[in-house]
């Protein structure tokens, strides 16, 4: 079998959101042509309160997903549907803005905040679809276990067992891989039409043919395949832990290819249609389900 070939490695920048969350940006503006449909990618680990603690209080999203994925922290959340609750230890908060929603999203102090969020975009004829939330507990996650390896699986499937959620408009391949020390892991279950990323949570990881040289934590890589005109093929990858393991997490999607007017949390397909969304706000025509 032929092997995908590690095309972009993604290390990202130190950036403050919301109320004052410090956090690292890895996937943005500038990657979201390579990442399609996959547009930001926003990863925190802290040991320390005050880097994250005044949350991002009520905010707009139009015409995109979120997928807030906790491994170690506690967030509180609300949004104009009514839901409310909190994500704690591997747990997941998957978002369907659609037309609209506005929530909040409140860390709370803890030993360590150690997480992503990431943004799905929503194709076009999609985007003012009823906006949905899912709630993703720890006991809903089956876990698929190896000998080097814990695989979690959050949304599509691995080796037969189907995750614990579905993706309604874009199919999405979501795994949590928890890798022993010195270990290597090959995953060959991505067609290859579909882009395929991993992000390093936490310890060291060796993506190229070698498997001798390691990137460290919070760094997003892009596998495409050795031959893109083979799509229907599923060509594999390999990766190899450090000496502490390595966590990450393994995402998959089928391109959109689709024109893109983002602006700050809502992201529509025209210009046009970004101003409409604002000017709802503005008029407090936003909101279009309760």
């Amino acid at each position: 079998m032929n092997q995908r070939i590690v095309s972009k490695i993604v290390r990202g920048h130190k950036a403050i959101d919301g109320a004052g969350v410090h956090l690292r940006r890895v996937l943005g503006a500038r990657t979201m042509k390579d990442f399609d449909p996959f547009l930001m990618l926003d990863g925190f680990d802290s040991l320390d309160p005050n880097d994250y603690i005044k949350g991002f209080p009520w905010h707009p999203h139009r015409g995109i997903e979120t997928i807030t994925y906790l491994i170690k922290g506690e967030i509180d959340h609300g949004d104009s549907l009514g839901n409310k609750g909190t994500i704690n230890d591997l747990e997941c908060q998957w978002m369907t803005a659609g037309s609209g929603i506005i929530h909040t999203e409140m860390p709370k102090a803890s030993d360590r905040m150690l997480g992503c969020q990431l943004w799905v975009n929503l194709p076009a004829k999609d985007k003012m679809a009823p906006p949905a939330y899912g709630d993703i507990t720890k006991e809903m996650v089956p876990i698929v276990k190896e000998e080097n390896a814990n695989i979690r699986v959050i949304a599509g499937a691995y080796n037969n067992t189907k995750g614990a959620f579905t993706g309604k408009y874009v199919k999405v391949q979501y795994l949590d891989i928890d890798l022993e020390p010195n270990a290597t892991w090959t995953y060959s279950q991505t067609p290859n039409s579909e882009t395929l990323f991993i992000y390093l949570l936490d310890g060291s990881l060796a993506v190229e043919d070698d498997l001798t040289s390691f990137e460290e934590k919070s760094c997003a890589v892009l596998f495409a395949p050795s031959n893109p005109a083979n799509i229907n093929d599923f060509e594999s990858i390999t990766v190899k832990s450090g000496n502490a393991g390595a966590r990450f997490v393994l995402l998959a999607g089928q391109p959109l290819r689709e024109p893109i007017a983002w602006g700050g949390p809502i992201v529509m397909n025209t210009q046009d249609e970004l101003q409409t969304a604002f000017a709802e706000l503005n008029n407090d025509t936003f909101i279009k389900h309760k």
